[in-house]
């Protein structure tokens, strides 16, 4: 022994106040002739690292915190707990975190998320069964891919969105690996070739009777004719909303609408006890429109009606008895066709029917998305091509659009609508990978994103 040495060590706090650790070690000297250490200090690793001002577990809080909340909010966060430690520190300890190897997994999701919107991209890989991250590639090209692919072999199952990229990198990587895609992108596809159906064939189901307009309905022609009145008149939006006194959302709302029936909208009621007694109070009010309600109730309690007058009043007052129905929008509409059958309510599914009977298109339309939605949801995938086929005889050019699509990817669809797999983990990572990127501003660099998210 040659002498002693006094290290003066942070520690982690304890009642919201500092610990300093005063840790004196032996300098010991090496007997062996030309070493060219001739004395050494001695290592206490339990307490200290080497060159090392804090013990491993302040060490460990402080790459915890930079994990979590990054850098100035890792620091911020810190000194509340009696840590004192500049944001630069914060970031060091958190990249000096090493990346466990994570072994290769047999069902791989691929997912793209914005660094810059528009601009620039990565890629994002998971474990589809675990939900493990993998890694995190710098780009979307499908050379990127293949390199990954190439480096980590053991991928059977490749589980991706519509990406030509990803598809060929995909292919070059793993060329004896499954791909599929991803069956919410499918659905979502379908619903953008079926809105621009129920738009192009509006003129059939639009049309209906005349309906008595009601006081909201005169209001909004009103404010829809002001609005329109100042901007032909070549007033702004700001200076519309200070004349007439409206919020500046509500002016634009109006100013979007090319017509006063574009902003009218089904109103949306919940089940009452005089929903299985509105067919028979539709009939009644339609032969005799001026019939009295205590008649009305008198009919319907025969018929088994439990509830008050107080609520049928309320009931035909909101306009639910009506024979006419306000035609929906287009897209509402389209939420009609593409939902579950079962799901919508009566009033609801009688109004699907009677508008789509009015088209031979939009009969037809119905039928494949409801035979797709069976396909999908049943893992029928073999039957795709019969659906296909089908759907290339109707007269649906949006829909012939979409097939086009699916034949050109058909073995990735088909196995979306067979496997077990899809995307849905990647999308909830990629909300989490979202929420990483937006705490640093966009001002941290891609090492840094990317040790956040395999850490987190």
């Amino acid at each position: 022994m040659h002498g002693y040495h006094l290290r003066r060590l942070a520690d982690v706090p304890v009642g919201d106040r500092q610990v300093v650790i005063d840790l004196r070690v032996r300098r010991l000297v090496c007997p062996t002739r030309g070493c060219p250490r001739q004395t050494f200090r001695e290592q206490v690793h339990s307490v200290a690292e080497r060159y090392a001002r804090r013990t491993p577990g302040l060490a460990a809080m402080i790459g915890d915190f930079g994990v979590m909340l990054a850098g100035r909010a890792g620091q911020a966060a810190l000194s509340r707990l009696a840590v004192t430690v500049s944001r630069m520190t914060v970031l060091r300890l958190l990249m000096a975190r090493p990346i466990a190897a994570q072994p290769v997994p047999e069902v791989l999701s691929v997912d793209d998320f914005a660094l810059r919107r528009g601009h620039r991209y990565a890629t994002l890989l998971i474990d589809a069964v675990t939900h493990r991250r993998i890694d995190v590639l710098p780009d979307r090209k499908a050379a990127t891919v293949a390199a990954w692919l190439r480096e980590h072999p053991g991928v059977q199952i490749v589980c991706r969105d519509g990406s030509a990229a990803y598809a060929e990198g995909i292919r070059q990587g793993a060329p004896g690996a499954v791909q599929v895609s991803d069956r919410w992108h499918l659905w979502r596809g379908l619903a953008a070739a079926v809105e621009k159906t129920v738009t192009a064939h509006s003129r059939c189901w639009h049309t209906g009777p005349p309906r008595q307009t009601g006081a909201r309905e005169e209001r909004t022609r009103q404010r829809h004719a002001a609005v329109h009145t100042l901007l032909n008149q070549g007033v702004g939006l700001l200076e519309c909303a200070r004349r007439l006194g409206w919020g500046l959302n509500t002016v634009k709302r109006y100013a979007r609408a090319a017509t006063a029936e574009d902003l009218q909208r089904p109103p949306q009621y919940r089940s009452t006890l005089v929903d299985p007694y509105r067919d028979h109070l539709r009939r009644r009010l339609s032969e005799q429109g001026d019939v009295p309600v205590t008649h009305l109730l008198a009919e319907i309690r025969e018929l088994g009606y439990p509830g008050s007058a107080t609520l049928l009043v309320r009931y035909l007052n909101q306009g639910r008895a009506d024979p006419e129905r306000t035609v929906p929008s287009p897209r509402r509409l389209v939420s009609w066709i593409t939902r579950r059958p079962e799901d919508l309510a009566g009033h609801q599914r009688r109004h699907l029917d009677d508008l789509t009977a009015s088209c031979a298109q939009m009969t037809a339309l119905t039928t494949r998305v409801r035979e797709f939605a069976a396909i999908l949801t049943q893992r029928r995938g073999k039957d795709l091509d019969a659906w296909i086929t089908a759907v290339q005889a109707d007269d649906l050019p949006a829909l012939h659009s979409f097939v086009h699509g699916l034949r050109k990817d058909l073995p990735a669809v088909v196995a979306g609508l067979t496997l077990p797999y899809s995307n849905g983990p990647m999308e909830g990572t990629n909300t989490k990978v979202k929420l990483i990127k937006r705490q640093m501003y966009g001002r941290a660099g891609f090492a840094l994103l990317r040790q956040r998210i395999l850490l987190s």
